[in-house]
């Protein structure tokens, strides 16, 4: 139950329905015993302005979780940013200081790397395929190049994203070979889907790539997505019909709860 003392953190975005974090933070929450509770908002584009106002007056909200299509938007709305944040110029996660300061970090690469080493992947000296130039997209890209990597291949309908993400991710890995749209899948120890392709999508849905292409994969390459619902995406399916190990979109979303709640300051980074 929520009470008048409930601290309270938040997720923000639209759509909102499809989001894991309210029920894998509330569950976390009860278990603890905390007196503490995450709300759903589902904002239009309209009312950023007036909801960074309220988030600085809001006294007994401890942080807010951000994701599509607000990851950018909000990032320039803050009052400092992590440097990985500064560098991607997109946040996942907003601290409300004591006198209204507002802090943004991205962490979706953190949590990404948390899910995929429980899979048994380790990205030191591998290549890995990154579909989507998004926030979540370049915040996983930069975490695998921050692990390690041998070769990054980031795809994207934007041609233009694609070659911007690349000079920004040479600027800080410039030992790591960065490359556009692959011919084949079959050199790619890691491929993920970072874009929004597959909400809500089932059977023989829309994929994030070619079916010819998707053929090349072998069955030793891990195949992840971050859509959340469905949680076996068409482009999961596929992966799994050619044999591949797969990672769903909740699996990360309980992945990175630590991380966030670390950074709002309601949980320990470990859980």
């Amino acid at each position: 139950m929520i009470k008048g003392s409930t601290q309270l953190v938040a997720i923000v975005g639209s759509p909102i329905a499809q989001v894991k974090s309210p029920e894998n933070f509330n569950r976390w929450f009860a278990e603890q015993g905390q007196d503490a509770a995450m709300l759903a908002i589902d904002l239009q584009h309209t009312a950023l302005d007036g909801f960074v106002t309220m988030l600085r007056g809001w006294h007994n909200l401890r942080g807010c979780v951000v994701t599509v299509p607000y990851k950018q938007q909000l990032a320039s709305r803050l009052d400092d940013l992590s440097e990985r944040s500064q560098a991607l110029g997109t946040v996942n996660v907003i601290r409300r200081e004591a006198d209204g300061r507002l802090l943004g970090d991205i962490v979706d690469g953190e949590g990404f790397l948390n899910a995929a080493r429980k899979q048994g992947f380790d990205p030191r000296d591998k290549n890995a395929l990154v579909i989507g130039t998004g926030g979540v997209g370049s915040a996983i890209a930069y975490s695998l190049c921050q692990a390690g990597l041998t070769r990054l291949a980031i795809s994207d309908l934007d041609g233009q994203r694609v070659e911007a993400l690349a000079e920004l991710l040479r600027t800080f890995f410039p030992h790591i070979a960065i490359s556009a749209s692959p011919a084949s899948l079959a050199e790619f120890d890691l491929v993920v889907n970072a874009s929004p392709v597959g909400m809500g999508a089932a059977g023989d849905g829309p994929m994030p790539l070619p079916v010819a292409l998707m053929q090349t994969l072998r069955d030793t390459t891990l195949v992840a997505d971050v859509v959340t619902a469905p949680a076996f995406t068409p482009f999961l399916s596929f992966a799994r019909g050619m044999g591949c190990a797969i990672q769903t979109g909740p699996e990360m979303a309980l992945a990175q709860l630590g991380n966030l709640g670390h950074f709002m300051g309601v949980t320990p980074l470990d859980i």
